[in-house]
């Protein structure tokens, strides 16, 4: 037996033989008119410009660790130059077009970069011996090598130089990380102990013997020297221990150009930077954003869920606490930078400046919690988002049933328990949005991080191995703070602009990492209480 329609569309439809089509509200959908069509079309849109932000990120940022051939032109004139083709521009004033090649050789040319007009290259080959040497300074060296000599006076030329050199290079690879890490993991805490008077005889001995093994590795460095030639002709020294890599891109199969792009990713994400922020990685702006963000969340959190309970459930709903609200709504839409003033001024110097005296008074005039540091970076974005997990726990709260605050007070619960078993958990997704939504603005933010804690260059990271740990006085690397130093305070914007689109994205993905983790924390929290989703 057929079923009766439920309405007299539903009857009408049956009648006429179509199926009966009901929206959840009991509509059609084609009486929403255009609107549904404007409302999808936007979201589409707004999907395609972020993921072309995210592929020409991707492409312009990953694309620069890729060992690209390198292409030796032949100009008109005779003259030949090694180099990478950048991208082509119309001449200037005049017919024809013009192509931008990236030469390297800052030392002897005295600039990496060279414009060469299409019609005067009569020939362009990718012979298989030109050398790409990345260097600690002068940047990229692209010619022939010609030669090492020893420090011995050993001299290997030909075909035995290369593979010399790859493997010396591996030998000076390990040397390094070694020095590093006293430099960085041993030297430090026993250096700031002694300076501070604390250091027992022990520690003391440990100094000089770190010092001294320090020495010895630094005196055991190779003392190779490469004899090089670039295309033009013109002959240069460089020593070996200057040297940070070395390819020879037009000979390597797509696997090693493959292999030796993962390598280059990897740098990125686990060196420091150097050359004034224009080559390296970005390891400690990643870190210094991480922790950055999660000790503002940790800040942020219990402030704004409590003013948001005071808000909702404590305080007389009468014409003082709408103007409150009125007035947390408003210090979200507040410029940075003034949040910024403020923690220079309150944090900085007032309280830190005061903590100095207090307890730091031996090491002043140099300040120790007066100056820009992690907490008070992380207390000034705490501060700024503060307004946002406010707003969004408010909301969480009002869209409890207040069934649900009767009943536990039916059954005996006090106040403060109805609060804090029933309310506040079937809150935590709300408060989660909220977080979610602070994350997304303060890990973005670099204007008021300039002014209370952030560095353009730190390559030791707040955290080591020395008590208590955790330093929240020092200062740290931004991931946003070094795209903007990159950018306007580089020498060479050109050169540093595919490092930019790299930490970009690298930025992007870190938001997106923290953004998700809380994600998934609020759908479980969701289902476990049952509530409903909060956007």
């Amino acid at each position: 037996m057929r079923e009766q329609a439920s309405t007299p569309g539903d009857a009408l439809a049956t009648q006429e033989g179509r199926p009966a089509v009901a929206s959840r509200r009991g509509r059609s959908p084609r009486g929403e008119g255009p609107w549904a069509w404007l409302a999808a079309g936007s979201v589409a849109t707004s999907l395609a410009l972020l993921a072309l932000l995210l592929g020409l990120l991707a492409v312009r940022g990953l694309g620069h660790f890729w060992p690209a051939d390198v292409a030796l032109v032949t100009l008109d004139d005779g003259r030949q130059l090694a180099g990478r083709a950048v991208k082509e521009a119309p001449l200037p004033d005049q017919e024809g077009r013009e192509r931008l090649y990236r030469v390297g050789n800052r030392d002897l040319d005295g600039d990496i970069w060279e414009w060469v007009a299409l019609e005067r290259i009569q020939g362009i080959a990718r012979p298989a011996d030109l050398v790409v040497l990345e260097r600690r300074r002068w940047g990229e060296f692209m010619g022939r090598l010609v030669a090492i000599e020893s420090a011995s006076g050993e001299r290997l030329v030909g075909d035995a130089a290369w593979p010399a050199l790859k493997e010396r290079l591996a030998v000076l690879e390990d040397a390094r990380q070694q020095i590093a890490r006293l430099r960085q993991e041993t030297l430090p805490p026993l250096v700031r102990r002694v300076e501070g008077g604390q250091a027992s005889p022990e520690e003391r001995a440990a100094l000089a013997s770190a010092q001294a093994q320090l020495a010895a590795r630094q005196a055991a460095l190779p003392g190779d020297t490469l004899v090089l030639k670039s295309v033009g002709g013109r002959s240069l020294r460089q020593p070996l221990t200057e040297v940070v890599r070395a390819l020879q891109p037009n000979d390597m199969g797509p696997v090693e150009k493959l292999v030796s792009w993962g390598q280059g990713v990897w740098r990125f994400l686990s060196e420091g930077p150097r050359a004034a922020n224009s080559a390296g990685g970005v390891w400690p702006a990643i870190f210094g954003t991480v922790l950055m963000v999660v000790l503002m969340s940790i800040f942020v959190m219990p402030f704004g869920v409590l003013a948001a309970v005071y808000l909702n459930e404590v305080a007389h709903q009468g014409r003082l606490i709408r103007w409150v609200r009125i007035g947390v709504r408003n210090l979200a839409g507040v410029p940075s930078i003034v949040y910024g003033v403020f923690g220079l001024g309150v944090f900085v110097y007032g309280i830190g400046g005061r903590l100095d005296t207090w307890f730091f008074e031996a090491s002043l005039p140099s300040p120790t919690f007066g100056t820009g540091g992690l907490l008070w970076a992380s207390l000034t974005l705490a501060l700024l988002t503060l307004p946002v997990v406010i707003v969004a726990t408010e909301e969480g709260l009002a869209r409890i049933p207040a069934s649900q605050r009767e009943g536990a007070l039916a059954l005996g619960a006090t106040r403060a328990e109805m609060l804090g078993r029933v309310v506040l958990p079937m809150t935590l997704p709300a408060m989660l949005t909220g977080v979610i939504l602070a994350v997304a603005r303060a890990a973005g933010e670099v204007a008021p991080l300039m002014l209370v804690g952030v560095a353009k260059l730190a390559p030791q990271v707040p955290v080591d191995g020395e008590f208590p740990y955790l330093h929240l006085e020092r200062k740290f690397m931004h991931l946003g703070h070094h795209i903007f130093d990159s950018a306007f305070h580089g020498s060479d914007v050109q050169a540093t602009l595919p490092l930019i689109y790299a930490t970009a994205l690298l930025l992007v993905v870190v938001i997106l990492v923290l953004n998700l983790t809380a994600i998934f924390l609020r759908h479980y929290l969701r289902g476990r209480h049952g509530t409903r989703p909060t956007y």
